[in-house]
């Protein structure tokens, strides 16, 4: 593997190598490299900084993070007072871990302690919670998302196909030759991690085994639009629908599975709309298929269906990090894939991954909003699967 600098990390250094100004709060799923981004950062700086875990704390332990808070303290005074960063990894574990954060920021802060402080988190939804709670205007967020093509491919020097089946968590590439091995690695360290070690520790979960289902159904039906009734008549385990959009807001925090809701202008009838299910990395797609790499390579509609999954899921985690919404539309036999907006600019995606010539089916789409701009990606007439891959999708607004 070759180590790579993401540009997260080099906009951190930037900031960490200035003015204590804000707290630093790092948020991303689990397994795309925040600690290993942190780590890179701290390099050099043994005797200037402190990285520590809450991952094996308990929940109502408090004090813990102001015994870490001390030990930096003594730490920054042995060197000479001198420019100091304190680390801390899975804060959300700890129960009212921001008002711990509070208290010491600024008690630091009106003595003129010069510790930096950056908060890592696996879950958007607890972390978000604390900074509500207690830090307002004392923070600065870094959505740190699932690796893109571009990243794996400076990493691990794999090509699209291999993107497209396996996904893009670094740590699951040197299984990529073991399909077993990877496909365990991927429902233990991944899937498992995240529902049994983040979503149940978000709030009271009464049907755990729903939760699961859900998870399964939405992941083998990514970028295909599913309406709630329609899951629960395919769930044994009783449930209701504002249960099931609760469980996937739930898994969309975790960095697992979003429900893509229908572009409308309409907010109501955006809310209203069946959602598009979309995992947020095609590994959590493949590694509960029954298929085979091979096997998927040689079914085209079923690799068709495994390429426009992978397209919205780099345009989803691009999503967290340029500040732009992603939706679906369809209406009749007319539909779009992606539509992208900003500002009021909007953009339509269609994905093809065979090699007929394709247009856009979205004449009705273009009547209600004649200004939107179109995009088809792969096919014999649009634009390469990999070409898209290593642009940056704010490049469609312009």
């Amino acid at each position: 593997m070759k180590q790579i600098k993401r540009t997260q990390l080099q906009t951190l250094e930037a900031i960490m190598n200035g003015e204590r100004l804000f707290i630093q709060v790092l948020l991303g799923p689990r397994q795309v490299g925040k600690t290993t981004m942190v780590r890179q950062l701290l390099e050099g700086r043994k005797s200037q900084s402190l990285y520590v875990s809450a991952d094996d704390i308990g929940l109502d332990n408090q004090e813990w993070i102001d015994t870490v808070w001390q030990q930096a303290r003594i730490m920054y005074s042995a060197n000479g007072g001198y420019d100091f960063i304190l680390a801390i990894d899975e804060i959300q574990k700890i129960e009212q871990w921001s008002e711990s954060v509070k208290k010491n920021w600024d008690a630091d802060t009106a003595a003129g302690v010069n510790i930096k402080l950056i908060v890592l988190g696996s879950s958007r939804l607890l972390v978000q919670k604390g900074l509500s709670e207690s830090l307002m205007g004392r923070y600065e967020k870094h959505y740190i998302p699932h690796w893109s093509f571009l990243e794996m491919e400076e990493a691990f020097g794999i090509d699209l196909n291999s993107y497209i089946w396996h996904g893009a968590y670094p740590g699951s590439a040197a299984l990529f030759d073991n399909e077993s091995r990877w496909k365990s690695y991927i429902k233990e360290a991944i899937i498992e991690a995240s529902i049994s070690k983040d979503i149940l520790m978000m709030g009271r979960i009464d049907k755990p085994i729903l939760l699961r289902k859900l998870f399964e159904l939405g992941s083998l039906y990514s970028s295909q639009i599913l309406s709630f009734t329609k899951i629960l008549g395919q769930l044994k385990d009783a449930g209701n629908t504002t249960t099931l959009a609760n469980y996937l807001q739930m898994m969309d925090t975790s960095g697992l599975m979003v429900g893509l809701e229908k572009f409308s202008l309409n907010k109501i009838k955006l809310r209203s709309s069946s959602p598009k299910f979309q995992v947020q990395n095609n590994a959590l797609m493949t590694a509960i298929s029954a298929k085979t790499f091979t096997e998927a390579l040689n079914e085209k509609i079923y690799w068709g269906r495994l390429t426009e999954s992978a397209v919205g899921a780099f345009l989803y985690n691009q999503s967290l990090v340029e500040n732009y919404s992603v939706y679906y539309w369809r209406d009749g036999n007319e539909e779009i894939d992606f539509v992208l907006e900003k500002g009021g600019k909007i953009v339509c995606v269609e994905v093809k991954s065979h090699n007929e010539k394709a247009s856009m089916n979205n004449g009705k789409f273009i009547k209600q909003y004649p200004n939107s701009k179109n995009l088809i990606i792969g096919g014999a007439n649009g634009l390469p699967l990999e070409l898209f891959f290593r642009m940056n999708p704010m490049d469609l607004f312009i």
